[in-house]
């Protein structure tokens, strides 16, 4: 718990998909307190623990109920071995938030309708029977509101969105949707999400605006209390003070040649706002997670030519692939003067503006809007099967919910909540 009273709080909520905390640490910044967090990664859920529950971490804001352990699981455990104590919450939480796994439905993966993590999104409906909450906020990739191709049958598919909303309108709330931008939102990256918003039939009035309607009205005071302005945070404007070409670099751990090298990070003189946005309070603390890859020399030469041919910002055409020698299905050099491409989970996807190498695990963090003070735990990559079944840092941040959006978000519902009072 951080020092807030429980009257201070606008509302509690539970945090289902939580993965490493983006979405969480937004809604804690939002005023509102969290009971429990659902997230069946140990790697994910380590990083989340330690930042968001752990005694005397700066962002816990949790009054973990005392019947659920703090440890990676999954919904279906969960409703299983607390079915009970589920019930018992009835009442007692006003939001259910969650971004359920959104692989199978991503447009810039392989869209597979059969993709198992397709139906977690039943679970959450299944959290939402249980406990009824007053809110509701589901967060997605825009793929999530898409049919997929037509069935063997020649049949069209139905957007599992749609899937949803009808299911959850059948457990008694008045549902909206629509895309979100959240370079709108103080993100430096052109990550859009779908959103949908739940009210809960007895608490709604038709009078009421949209959702959406109200989080375009309050987007002008979002930015202006963070010290931001209307226009776009660029990439350079975000990740500047981490460039490596002006700086010390140390070993990463112990003596060896062949240690990983990591940025021996300075606070520079001058920051840009979003940087010291990302730095309240800091002072001189070096943040984690700045371990650099450790490139081959033929790599480095390549991605010079990738930087030397490429177009800024928009991702190699076939053409340029061709050039370069690679079948990699997306690789993207940053344009230093506008927001970053979607972050994702495969580092090499992205490429530095000016420097020959992808990005660190900090970096990708800044442009996903993470404070320099949350601290990444777990392994930086895996690799073969086990990227289906580990969750380490670079993964960790590009599943996550940008803090920035899931802030707004949550005061978003906070202004719906005080306005249906």
């Amino acid at each position: 718990m951080d020092n807030k009273s429980a009257e201070e709080y606008v509302g509690t909520y539970i945090d289902l998909f939580s993965g490493c905390g983006g979405f969480s640490l937004g809604l804690g910044r939002a005023g509102w307190k969290g009971l429990f967090a659902v997230e069946k990664d140990p790697m994910a859920f380590s990083t989340f623990q330690h930042n968001m529950v752990k005694v005397g971490s700066k962002y816990g804001h949790f009054d973990w109920v005392d019947w659920l352990p703090q440890e990676a699981t999954t919904i279906q455990k969960l409703i299983e071995n607390h079915h009970d104590n589920l019930l018992g919450l009835r009442g007692r939480v006003d939001l259910i938030a969650g971004g359920p796994p959104c692989q199978g439905f991503s447009m810039a993966g392989m869209r597979n309708s059969n993709d198992p993590r397709n139906k977690m999104s039943q679970e959450y409906i299944k959290m939402v029977g249980l406990i009824r909450p007053k809110y509701l906020l589901l967060e997605n990739v825009r793929g999530f509101n898409s049919a997929f191709k037509k069935k063997s049958d020649g049949s069209d598919s139905i957007p599992y969105a749609k899937i949803v909303q009808e299911s959850i309108e059948r457990e008694g709330y008045k549902v909206f949707k629509d895309y979100i931008h959240s370079e709108r939102f103080g993100v430096p990256q052109t990550r859009t999400r779908f959103i949908m918003v739940g009210i809960r039939d007895d608490v709604f009035s038709e009078n009421n605006q949209s959702p959406f309607v109200i989080l375009e009205d309050i987007r002008r005071k979002f930015l202006q209390d963070k010290g931001l302005t209307l226009s776009p945070v660029t990439v350079k404007e975000a990740i500047s003070d981490l460039e490596t070409s002006s700086a010390s670099l140390i070993n990463h751990s112990g003596p060896s040649e062949n240690s990983f090298k990591k940025l021996d990070y300075k606070v520079p003189e001058k920051l840009s706002p979003y940087q010291a946005l990302m730095r309240i309070g800091l002072d001189k603390q070096k943040p984690n997670s700045l371990r650099l890859a450790r490139h081959r020399k033929t790599t480095i030469n390549k991605f010079k030519l990738i930087q030397t041919i490429c177009r800024p910002g928009i991702v190699l055409s076939d053409k340029e692939k061709a050039i370069i020698g690679t079948k990699k299905q997306t690789i993207t050099v940053l344009d230093p003067h506008k927001p970053s491409k979607t972050i994702t989970t495969l580092p090499d996807d992205i490429l530095h503006y000016s420097e020959p190498r992808i990005l660190t695990v900090r970096e990708n963090a800044r442009i996903q809007s993470f404070p320099d003070d949350f601290d990444f735990t777990g392994r930086y990559t895996t690799g073969g099967e086990r990227r289906k079944k580990e969750c380490p840092r670079y993964t960790q941040v590009g599943n996550a919910v940008p803090p920035l959006l899931g802030e707004a978000l949550g005061v978003l519902i906070r202004n719906i909540k005080c306005n249906l009072k």
